[in-house]
């Protein structure tokens, strides 16, 4: 009689099924690592910090969750299953959650996301030793590492692609989420039939595979009704329009009547206007720089607005007859599509995006730049607060370089630059780190009641002279009370700071600082 072989038989259908489990099931967990990274930071920003912290997180409890799967000694099969349903439920439902907390409960928030994230790693650091445990019955050691990892790591490249181009702007995060569950369940439900033999209690595992799709199934439908009580409840106005662009969260809300604040946009959750008093911000903005070009003689023709997607700057710059062309570059298609194409929306910009004078262009500021040779008379910078190093790195002093080499001889750029009182030495680093290009920085303020105490900075070669006049039918400058502006109390006045560079980047940390202060 032959010895029986002591050699692993090659992959069955069983092992295949497993394999094609893995991929399923790295992908699930990195969706739910970058919806709690994502979710983190819409809502508390700075995306560098949250990202580190929940991946260093999740990371960690992967590991206790592959160091506690030596303790699961038999039944592997049922193991698996009912691991699979616990990811599937508390990956699923994670971005949900989030969302909830933050609007019922947001001093908790953190606790909530720290704890989810602890739970799901944990379950997905059992979930592939688990499986390589069940491979090892019928694989060689070495083949069955290749092959996991091999999945594994495929599952990873396809969520890492899709979450940001495909997954968040086509379904949202929470959608996302319950597909993402849901898929786990189906895995727990493959792993049912497969196993149906080897598992004593099929029937309890049949309804509790049941009562997650159920479940699940049920949030997918509900999915735009979490979303929506979570951001209304957050705006405290109903929010007539929510979606995810590859580059962020973009909310308006709305406050009809008298006396309310109208429509308002929030981007990551950060306010940008309101209805009520958005001309304050965007008058300040424009009139100083494109007035004290015409106080030349000529009138400023060719302008580029940068950032500013929802047309409010362009709308302004407008105003001067003599323009003859304005470059909009705006990073997020979304932005510029919301305020052409919603009839509500390119009514507060008064259709400036229709004009056939603008010319929109969907690229990074700071890329044109570096590929464009065009000259500007004017150029408008209007660019969110510098809430993380992707928006850091256009208050430094490489980008103002950039905007020094585009600046007509006698033009001007200006840049918004937060409060000069809530972050006084923010708003200071910006000034000193234009300076450091050789640029003359000519500092004003404006008070504009949704956001208080605003700041802005004139770039230019040559000091800056008040205008004379303005164009007629501004609702807030005046000639007689721009040189108010420009005064600067004892509580807003200049401090010390360093320049911003890409190699620091120190304006983020600073402002993070500063208005972390105020959010306590």
């Amino acid at each position: 009689m032959k010895p029986e072989s002591s050699q692993p038989t090659g992959p069955r259908p069983v092992e295949v099924a497993l394999l094609a489990s893995v991929f399923v099931v790295a992908a699930c967990g990195l969706v739910y690592e970058l919806a709690a990274g994502a979710l983190a930071s819409y809502l508390l920003g700075d995306s560098v910090l949250q990202f580190s912290t929940v991946i260093g997180a999740y990371l960690f409890a992967m590991g206790i969750g592959s160091w506690l799967s030596r303790f699961f000694e038999r039944q592997l099969t049922a193991h698996f299953l009912r691991i699979e349903l616990l990811v599937a439920l508390a990956g699923g439902t994670l971005p949900a959650i989030l969302f909830v907390a933050h609007a019922w409960a947001p001093g908790s928030f953190r606790l909530v996301l720290y704890a989810m994230v602890l739970l799901v790693g944990m379950l997905v650091g059992l979930e592939i030793p688990l499986v390589m445990r069940i491979l090892k019955r019928n694989v060689a050691l070495k083949d069955l590492v290749s092959q996991v990892l091999t999945f594994d790591y495929l599952g990873a490249l396809a969520v890492s692609v899709a979450f940001p181009l495909l997954l968040v702007p086509k379904l949202g995060l929470v959608r996302t989420g319950l597909l993402f569950g849901l898929l786990n369940a189906a895995v727990a439900l493959w792993a049912l039939w497969l196993f149906r033999h080897e598992l004593r209690r099929f029937a309890a595992h049949a309804w509790a595979c049941a009562g997650v799709l159920a479940l699940l199934g049920a949030g997918m439908a509900a999915a735009d009704h979490i979303t929506t009580w979570a951001e209304d409840r957050l705006y405290q106005d109903k929010a007539i329009i929510a979606q995810s662009s590859p580059y962020q969260r973009i909310v308006v809300t709305h406050s009809p009547g008298e006396g309310q604040l109208g429509y308002r946009l929030f981007l990551n959750g950060n306010l940008q206007f309101a209805q009520r008093d958005e001309y304050r911000y965007h008058e300040a903005l424009v009139h100083p720089a494109m007035a004290a070009f015409s106080a030349t003689g000529a009138s400023p023709k060719k302008v580029a607005v940068l950032g500013g997607g929802d047309g409010m700057a362009v709308r302004e710059v407008l105003k001067y007859s003599g323009v003859e062309s304005v470059t909009l570059v705006e990073l997020d298609p979304a932005m510029t599509a919301l305020f052409t194409r919603t009839p509500e929306l390119a009514a507060l910009n008064a259709e400036a995006l229709r004009s056939s004078k603008v010319k929109v262009i969907n690229t990074d500021a700071f890329t044109w730049l570096q590929g464009t040779d065009e000259v500007f008379d004017v150029i408008v910078v209007d660019f969110p607060d510098p809430t993380n190093f992707s928006v850091g790195k256009l208050f430094t002093n490489a980008f103002y370089a950039l905007l020094d080499k585009h600046l007509a001889a006698s033009g001007y750029a200006v840049v918004q630059t937060t409060s000069p009182l809530i972050a006084r030495k923010s708003f200071w680093t910006v000034v000193t780190t234009m300076e450091s290009v050789g640029l003359t920085a000519t500092p004003y303020h404006a008070h504009v009641p949704s956001f208080g105490e605003w700041g802005f900075v004139l770039a230019s070669r040559r000091p800056f002279r008040l205008p004379t006049a303005l164009p007629a039918g501004l609702r807030f400058l005046s000639v007689p009370s721009l040189p108010l502006l420009f005064e600067f109390p004892q509580d807003m006045a200049r401090v010390p700071t360093e320049v911003n560079r890409l190699s620091n980047q120190v304006l983020v940390t600073t402002y993070e600082e500063e208005w972390g202060r105020v959010a306590k």
